[in-house]
C-alpha cells in the first residue's frame, strides 16, 4: 500500500462529547420519526441525558435543527474523507478508485446517514434561516472535489466538480430511497462509472 492509497474504512472516530451525543440522537430521530419527531425531549430520551440537556445546549428548533446539521457534515467528512483523495495531478484510475471507495462506504455502511440527510435537505427549503447553514455546510466538501479535478487537468473544474457531485447524488439517492435501494452498485461497478465520468472531463494522455 503506497502513501496515497485510501485506507479500506476511516480512522476510528472520537469519543462523542455532549453536542456529538445531542446530534446523533437528533440524526436517528430524523431517520426513525422524520422531521416532526424532532423535538428537544425525544433527543434527551434518545441520548440517555437527563430531561433539558438538549435545550440547554440548543434552545430554539432552528438551534437545535443547526446541531443535526453539523454533525452530519462531520460525520459525513469521516466517511466521505476528502483526505483521502489522491494528490494533484493523479490518473483518472487513481482518483477513481478513491471515490469509489468513497462512495460504496457511504452506500453499504452509512446507509442510514443518507435518510437524515434528505429530511436536513428538505427542511432547508421550507427554512430561509436554515438553508444558508446547510448550505456552508455542504459547501466544504465541493472546495476538494473542485481542487482535485482542477489538479487531474480539467479545462473546466467547477462545471466537472459540479457534474461528478450531482452524479454521486443521483446515485445516492437512488440506492438510500430511490428505485435501487434494494440493489446498490458494488464497488467495482462505481469505479466503472467514475472512470467513464473523469475520462469524458478530463484529457487523456499524449498520443
Amino acid at each position: 500500500m503506497t502513501a496515497h492509497t485510501p485506507a479500506s474504512a476511516p480512522a476510528p472516530e472520537p469519543a462523542p462529547t455532549r453536542a456529538d451525543r445531542i446530534g446523533d440522537a437528533a440524526l436517528d430521530l430524523l431517520v426513525e420519526r422524520g422531521m416532526r419527531g424532532l423535538t428537544h425531549r425525544a433527543v434527551d430520551e434518545r441520548a440517555g441525558l437527563p430531561q433539558g440537556s438538549t435545550s440547554n445546549h440548543a434552545r430554539t428548533r432552528q438551534a437545535l435543527l443547526e446541531t443535526a446539521v453539523r454533525r452530519q457534515a462531520e460525520r459525513e467528512s469521516r466517511v466521505l474523507a476528502p483526505d483521502e483523495l489522491p494528490p494533484p495531478g493523479a490518473s483518472p484510475e487513481l482518483l477513481a478508485d478513491a471515490l469509489a471507495l468513497a462512495l460504496h462506504r457511504y452506500l453499504t455502511d452509512h446507509r442510514s446517514l443518507l435518510v437524515s440527510r434528505y429530511e436536513l435537505a428538505l427542511e432547508a427549503t421550507r427554512r430561509p434561516e436554515l438553508r444558508g447553514f446547510f448550505d456552508r455546510a455542504g459547501a466544504a466538501f465541493h472546495g476538494p472535489v473542485i481542487a482535485m479535478m482542477r489538479g487531474a487537468g480539467s479545462p473546466s473544474p467547477e462545471r466537472h466538480a459540479l457534474s461528478l457531485i450531482a452524479w454521486c447524488e443521483g446515485l445516492m439517492f437512488s440506492c438510500a430511497v430511490g428505485s435501487f435501494h434494494a440493489a446498490p452498485p458494488s464497488r467495482e461497478e462505481l469505479r466503472t462509472g467514475f472512470d467513464e465520468l473523469l475520462r469524458g472531463m478530463l484529457p487523456g494522455p499524449p498520443r
